[in-house]
């Protein structure tokens, strides 16, 4: 499979801001709700851990500049072994996916499209995933830099959040204990994933010795946002808003007052679609990379296989309570992919000759 050297400093920084933001942002504030009013600079704590775990993942990527994750487990771990844990990984993918279309069309279902069925608007929303992931992860990083633009202005819509709130909710600083501190960072921290999505499309980055800085950019923006919204909800609610609404970042828009425009949390989640589908064609992108590797095989009907198993799995009549445990527990699993590359860099260090052989 030829990987050419298709993604500039742009595409890398956009592709790693974008599919950071995504649903998980709308809910932070109330993930992290055991800090109660001291939750605010947490997002700049999880940047800090999210660009040391850069760290790992490009030098790994320097050692193996042609492959991708996929391809590196096979050369470190043998080839059957590689597969085993390659479609371990595919079947992750696969639910994160399904978890994050849910979570988004839900949404949209209790704002938008009230006692509607959601059938018809998934079918539309993974169709335009697929579009946008079988133009390659070229057009994905495309795609992220307009999402990027159109969705800026967001921020504008913050102004009323903070006119109305009180900064001195913000103080003090450390009101909060070890147990609090805990569970607001295994249920936060989720908040950052998807930079970890750079270990699968290294090989197409042009200049791969810049890497770790332009990711760091994306990083730091996609941290900024997140800081913005989490600081303007700590000002604007009270504590028990703050655990008691799902979606305080969206509650927000709905403070907009504008003379032309009303329900602002109606438009606000329908042009999140954007950063949405960012995050899903990313990884069905990478998906569709796995099921290639394990087939030993590029064909783009991969592309198909995995968007109807995620129609499946997110429309399959089980119990709603079981389905979001589902969801719940695979988030979990990204704690492990964001320690993984360091085991790998371990490995590599421990077998040079034999890494270096299969180069």
């Amino acid at each position: 499979m030829n990987k050419a050297k298709v993604l500039n400093r742009y595409h890398v920084i956009f592709l790693i801001q974008n599919v950071i933001v995504g649903t998980s942002v709308l809910s932070l504030p109330n993930r992290l709700s055991a800090m109660g009013y001291s939750q605010w600079w947490m997002p700049l704590l999880f940047g800090v851990v999210a660009n040391l775990l850069l760290i790992p993942i490009i030098w790994l990527g320097l050692q193996y500049k042609d492959d991708t994750l996929f391809d590196i487990h096979e050369k470190l771990f043998g080839k059957w072994i590689g597969k085993v844990i390659n479609t371990m990984l595919l079947l992750y993918f696969i639910v994160i996916i399904s978890a994050v279309c849910s979570s988004y069309i839900e949404l949209v279902q209790v704002v938008a499209l009230t006692n509607r069925k959601i059938t018809a608007p998934l079918l539309i929303f993974i169709c335009m995933v697929v579009y946008i992931a079988s133009g390659g992860i070229k057009s994905i990083a495309r795609f992220c830099m307009i999402s990027f633009f159109l969705t800026l202005w967001f921020i504008y819509f913050l102004k009323w959040g903070v006119m109305d709130g009180n900064i001195s909710h913000t103080l003090p600083l450390l009101n909060f204990t070890k147990e609090e501190f805990f569970t607001a960072s295994k249920k936060g921290l989720m908040a950052i994933g998807g930079f970890e999505l750079i270990s699968f499309y290294f090989p197409y980055i042009i200049n791969q010795k810049k890497a770790l800085k332009h990711a760091s950019i994306g990083l730091w923006i996609s941290i900024g946002f997140t800081f913005c919204f989490s600081l303007v909800s700590v000002m604007f609610f009270s504590q028990w808003q703050l655990k008691n609404v799902l979606y305080p970042v969206l509650n927000l828009f709905k403070e907009v007052e504008l003379s032309f425009l009303e329900r602002i949390d109606v438009l606000g989640i329908t042009m999140w679609v954007f950063l949405i589908l960012s995050t899903v064609a990313a990884y069905l992108w990478v998906a569709k990379q796995g099921l290639d590797s394990i087939r030993s095989t590029s064909k783009k009907i991969h592309l198909y296989i995995i968007a109807v198993v995620v129609f499946i799995v997110v429309k399959f009549p089980y119990m709603e309570e079981f389905q979001k445990l589902i969801f719940e527990r695979v988030f979990y699993l990204m704690y492990a992919m964001f320690l993984w590359p360091i085991l790998l860099c371990i490995l590599h260090i421990l077998r040079p000759k034999k890494s270096e052989g299969l180069k």
